[in-house]
């Protein structure tokens, strides 16, 4: 369940943010691959939900451990920081992988729905009935709290692709469906490293004796628990990567035409533009978390991006109607009943709310209506590097630093 640190508005994230600063430095290097356990997570931010929704923006993160720490101190945060704008930027560059994604997983549930053998064995993965005890320990600990620590996330993972070999997409979806930080680029590609996809060559091996010394004794497998890998799951995409894509070209909302507002939880900070400068006719805010996965997404999760987009919305100024995204056709009727030519929203990144805008678009042309989006400068300064591995963003980290700092 969701404890008073979920409250998903953007006072509670910078609560949060002012109570980790002094943490953001050596120790946060020294001591963030710990997992404690539920309720004792205090070597890691938490931030995640409200970075994920920007209810708390990656550069006031970053500028609060540079003000506190200083770049080499708080390397190790930022760098963390970044890796979500890199996997975002990543799956922009290469769209191929989030359909790639979709069209697999639709593949694994119809396997799932005809495979009574399989059906047990990922509801026993699901349930932490496995009889592996950290790994029963953690797929409890997610769906009673909606989060993992990051290091569990990475063991979770290898556990489920090479010991219990079950599909990978399924693992993902699991997640999706209960991590409050859920994120589409972030959850794939990190499921694809772990299983040797993303990098070729490099996957992530769950050993016993790294679980011991990073659970502090709370989990102690036998290596024969454990699968010895010694080959990642390539083998599933011999056609190997494709070639990273320009990014897609972004319509920015204009002034002086009739708008409608648009609040998503891909971006919770539409109240940082000039809204004042816009002729707002109509605004609403569009809850999507059920898009996030063809099976039942978990209640905290809706709660949580219905909370985040009501704290959004109040900071606007606007009285915003609550819409559902259920069939496109709900938002062409709602913008155009307002009678405006462009919705103003925030960027959408690939995944589900992505492709729901997509079929969205060419209904709300016919209606003379053009979907526009805010595209922060803080993406637009990492993504043009995020074409191979994480270290080509890293080199550019002190640059970006100095374009965006601020955002």
């Amino acid at each position: 369940m969701a404890t008073v640190k979920d409250v998903a508005t953007r006072e509670a994230g910078l609560g949060l943010l002012d109570a980790f600063r002094p943490l953001m430095g050596r120790s946060y290097a020294e001591r963030r691959n710990t997992d404690r356990g539920p309720g004792r997570h205090g070597f890691v931010s938490r931030l995640s939900p409200y970075l994920r929704r920007r209810l708390v923006t990656e550069p006031e993160a970053v500028r609060a451990a540079l003000a506190d720490h200083g770049p080499e101190a708080a390397d190790a945060f930022i760098s963390e920081v970044f890796w979500r704008g890199y996997f975002k930027g990543w799956l922009e560059r290469r769209p191929q992988i989030w359909a790639s994604y979709v069209q697999g997983l639709q593949r694994d549930l119809a396997a799932l729905a005809s495979d009574p053998a399989l059906a047990g064995r990922i509801a026993a993965a699901e349930e932490g009935r496995t009889g592996l005890a950290c790994f029963d320990a953690w797929a409890q600990e997610l769906t009673t709290t909606g989060y993992l620590h990051n290091h569990a996330r990475m063991w979770f993972a290898s556990i489920w692709i090479f010991t219990l070999r079950l599909p990978w997409r399924l693992g993902a979806d699991f997640f999706l469906r209960h991590l409050l930080d859920g994120d589409p680029a972030s959850n794939t590609l990190s499921w694809r490293w772990v299983g040797g996809l993303h990098t070729r060559g490099k996957f992530y091996q769950a050993q016993a004796w790294n679980i011991a010394r990073f659970t502090e004794g709370r989990f102690t497998p036998a290596d024969t628990e454990l699968a010895e890998v010694v080959a990642g799951i390539e083998d599933e995409e011999p056609e190997g990567l494709p070639a990273p894509q320009p990014l897609r070209s972004v319509a920015p909302p204009q002034a002086g035409r009739p708008t409608a507002l648009l609040i998503t939880e891909e971006d919770c900070r539409l109240d940082e533009h000039d809204l004042a400068g816009f002729d707002i006719r109509a605004a609403a805010t569009l809850a999507a978390s059920p898009l996030r996965s063809p099976r039942p997404v978990a209640e905290a999760v809706a709660r949580f991006e219905a909370e985040a987009l009501a704290d959004a919305a109040s900071r606007t100024g606007f009285e915003a109607v609550a819409l559902q995204a259920a069939t496109p056709e709900t938002l062409v009727d709602w913008a155009a009943a307002a009678g405006v030519t462009q919705i103003a929203t925030g960027y959408v990144t690939r995944g589900p709310l992505h492709d729901w805008l997509a079929q969205a678009a060419p209904l709300l042309e016919a209606r003379g209506i053009t979907l526009c989006e805010w595209r922060r400068e803080w993406d637009a300064a990492i993504w043009p590097h995020a074409t191979a591995g994480f270290f080509k963003v890293k080199q550019q980290i002190p640059a970006i630093l100095g374009r965006v700092g601020g955002d």
